[in-house]
C-alpha cells in the first residue's frame, strides 16, 4: 500500500506520458507517422505581414552593415519586434537571409512566357536587373561579396537562390530549343552563366547602370547568337 500522494503523482505522471506509438509534438504541430494524416496548428496563426517587415528589416540592415555584421537584435530593432518573434520563423541568420532573398526575388522577377523565348529570355533579365538596382540591390551585393568569407552562407545559397535563378533562365532557354527557335545543339549553361556574368560585372564591379537598353543589346548581340 502508498501514500495517497505518492499514487497520485506515480498516476498523474504515467497518464502524462504518450503512449508509445503515438503522435509526436513538434514545435506548434503534431507530427503523425501516417503519411496523408493532417498535421494540426495550434495557437494563434503567423501574421503574414509580420514575415514581410521582418524581411524589409533584415534586407535593409544588411545594405547598411553586410551579412557579417548583421545580427538579430539589428533586425528586431528596426522592425519594432522581439528577438523571440524572428526566431519563431527562423532558426538563425543564415535562415532568415536565404528565405528573404529567395521570396523577394521569387516575388519581383516573374517567369515570363509570352510564347517567344527570346522575349522571355529579355524579359527575365530586364526584371533581374531592375530588381537587383532597387532597394534590395544594395543588400545583394553586400551578401555576394561575403560568400568567399562564409562557406555556410555560400553553399546555401547557391543551393537555393542561386540555383533556382539558374533554373528559371534554363527553362526559358530549353523552351527554346523544344520550339526550334534556339538550335539543339546551343550552349544552353554557357548562355546561362554569360548572362549572369554580363549583369554581375557591372552590378559590382564598373557600377554602370543595367538600363532596359543594355539588357536588350546584351541579348540580342551577347546571347542569341550563341543560341541560333
Amino acid at each position: 500500500m502508498c501514500r495517497r500522494t505518492g499514487c497520485a503523482t506515480r498516476k498523474s505522471f504515467s497518464a502524462a506520458r504518450p503512449p508509445q506509438g503515438a503522435p509526436r509534438r513538434v514545435g506548434l504541430a503534431t507530427a503523425t507517422q501516417s503519411e496523408g494524416s493532417p498535421v494540426i496548428n495550434r495557437g494563434r496563426p503567423r501574421d503574414a505581414s509580420r514575415d514581410e517587415a521582418l524581411r524589409t528589416a533584415a534586407v535593409e540592415v544588411m545594405a547598411e552593415v553586410g551579412y557579417r555584421a548583421l545580427t538579430m537584435d539589428a533586425v528586431a530593432a528596426r522592425a519594432k519586434a522581439g528577438k523571440a518573434t524572428i526566431y519563431r520563423r527562423w532558426e538563425s541568420k543564415l535562415d532568415l537571409i536565404i528565405d528573404t532573398c529567395s521570396r523577394l526575388v521569387n516575388r519581383n522577377v516573374p517567369v515570363p512566357d509570352t510564347g517567344s523565348p527570346a522575349k522571355d529570355l529579355r524579359g527575365i533579365l530586364r526584371d533581374f536587373s531592375g530588381f537587383l538596382q532597387g532597394p534590395a540591390g544594395k543588400a545583394a551585393q553586400a551578401l555576394v561579396g561575403e560568400l568567399p568569407h562564409e562557406p555556410e552562407l555560400a553553399t546555401a545559397f547557391r543551393a537555393t537562390f542561386l540555383a533556382h535563378q539558374r533554373s528559371v533562365v534554363l527553362s526559358i532557354l530549353q523552351r527554346g530549343v523544344d520550339s526550334g527557335e534556339f538550335d539543339r545543339s546551343a550552349p544552353l549553361e554557357l548562355v546561362a552563366e554569360q548572362a549572369a556574368a554580363a549583369i554581375c560585372y557591372r552590378l559590382m564591379l564598373t557600377g554602370e547602370s543595367l538600363s532596359d537598353e543594355w539588357v536588350d543589346e546584351l541579348v540580342d548581340r551577347g546571347l542569341l547568337p550563341m543560341l541560333r
